[in-house]
């Protein structure tokens, strides 16, 4: 149990690091985030988050706001406050890292949205004597 709130302590530590990263999105980016993520996945447009996590992450959600408790404070004080803090812990890591990667992944998708290739960029013939050269197109994803 005790190794368990360490990493969940750790966890939580992690995401509020990467949550403060400079260059990274703002908190309001990423609550605004949400909703789009939300629907992007409903939708199965999005990959990178399942619906079964995404249930158990609006479960973490509807945990940590229900004045309903599995483990109650006032019976056992401080134990009582334990369970909702590792839930808490859970919930704030896995948004942190969710919205980071649907963030990358949607500004990824508007970057080849945006992109259409040039005539520079068109596949050249090829030659009778050689294979044909191609540019491959690349993208800059920003940090």
């Amino acid at each position: 149990m005790a190794t368990r709130r360490v990493r969940n302590a750790a966890h939580l530590a992690s995401a509020v690091r990467t949550a403060a990263r400079p260059g990274g999105p703002s908190l309001w980016q990423r609550l605004r985030a949400v909703p789009r993520m939300i629907r992007a996945v409903r939708s199965g447009e999005y990959p990178g988050l399942s619906s079964g996590r995404l249930l158990m992450l609006l479960a973490g959600v509807g945990y940590i706001v229900s004045p309903i408790d599995v483990v109650p404070e006032g019976l056992f004080l401080v134990l009582g406050l334990v369970d909702d803090v590792m839930v808490m812990g859970w919930v704030a890591a896995t948004l942190v890292r969710e919205t980071e990667d649907f963030i990358a992944w949607e500004q990824g998708m508007t970057a080849r949205e945006e992109w259409t290739p040039s005539a520079a960029e068109q596949p050249r013939q090829s030659s009778a004597h050689g294979p044909r050269e191609q540019t491959v197109p690349s993208y800059v994803v920003p940090d």
